[in-house]
């Protein structure tokens, strides 16, 4: 089972395609610590219960930036619950957040957008490609040989930077990362940015045409290039907006989205619809009854989302 908690909406960094972008006037909120520790020990019921194994991933805006986190990520490890984050990266030369992620995470997932003039104008971070490379590398050489630690480099790919997404895997595998993944833009977050940076239907198919011998020369090298065939037809759809509309999802059977309110939902894109907040959910019953009231929400009233699914992992985004 995999839980991913956006924690909060703070982020330190400008990017255009983000809704978190810091330049957006707009109120910043946090998730309070206690529900998750609460949660956490339902959790860890399930996972001794079930015998099935729990990610949590925390997630933002810039996770880092949250202060509970570092209280809490200990307790929530001694419940025996894996852990992970995605970051922008601006923190990871800090003690307290390498700490934070050498003893607590099992994964760690950077954000990277290409090479340093691309990358550090899209996220308006002078410098900061070096710096990221520089923590990435020494996070790789601090995780002793039986850390569980996973290193985790993410892309987002648009037209301005798919034509060096080869180049960019061979530079992340010199960074010492296991593991690539990208994501097309999407255009629901900053719908003003995205129609002249979207993927077009020819970058897609290069894309296509390169994805094999790619994902071959990554795993030469020891580096997992996630995705499936799935996920490339996905993206192919997007760019000739074709809608993909999925039949059954098994929603919350194999993963939970919870938000900075406390609403668990099958996925980002449904919460405000079919989500069920973490209050009414007090017991190991209610947690493992939530995929029956997903479908039967669903069944009641199907989102607009769900005739156009925009979640990665229902494609198998992180296929080996």
């Amino acid at each position: 089972m995999i839980v991913v908690w956006r924690i909060t909406q703070r982020c330190n960094l400008s990017c255009p395609f983000c809704e978190w972008d810091s330049r957006l006037p707009r109120e910043r909120l946090h998730m309070p610590a206690n529900p998750i520790l609460c949660f956490g020990k339902l959790l860890g019921d399930y996972q001794r219960q079930t015998n099935d194994p729990v990610l949590l991933s925390w997630l933002g805006g810039e996770p880092t930036l949250w202060p509970p986190l570092y209280d809490l990520a200990p307790e929530i490890k001694r419940l025996g619950i894996a852990q992970s984050t995605t970051t922008n990266g601006t923190t990871l030369g800090s003690a307290k957040v390498s700490t934070l992620i050498l003893e607590n995470f099992t994964e760690l997932t950077v954000s990277v957008d290409g090479f340093s003039e691309f990358h550090d104008n899209m996220r308006a971070w002078s410098g900061g490609w070096e710096q990221l490379r520089q923590s990435v590398v020494v996070f790789a050489e601090k995780r002793s040989g039986n850390s569980p630690l996973k290193l985790r480099a993410n892309v987002v790919l648009m037209r301005d930077n798919i034509a060096v997404f080869p180049d960019l895997c061979e530079e992340l595998a010199n960074w010492g990362v296991d593991e690539i993944t990208f994501n097309a833009l999407g255009g629901r977050d900053r719908p003003e940015f995205f129609p002249a940076h979207r993927l077009r239907i020819e970058d897609v198919r290069w894309l296509a045409d390169t994805f094999p011998a790619l994902k071959a020369r990554m795993a030469e090298r020891k580096v997992t290039l996630c995705g499936s065939e799935g996920y490339l037809a996905r993206i192919h759809a997007s760019a000739n907006n074709e809608p993909l509309f999925i039949q059954d999802c098994g929603p919350g059977q194999r993963f939970l989205f919870i938000d900075e309110f406390g609403r668990v939902s099958p996925c980002n894109f449904t919460t405000d619809r079919y989500a069920v907040h973490i209050d009414e959910i007090k017991s190991f019953e209610d947690l493992i009854a939530l995929p029956t009231r997903f479908s039967q929400k669903r069944q009641q009233s199907l989102h607009a989302a769900c005739a156009d699914c925009p979640s990665t992992q229902v494609f198998a985004k992180f296929s080996g």
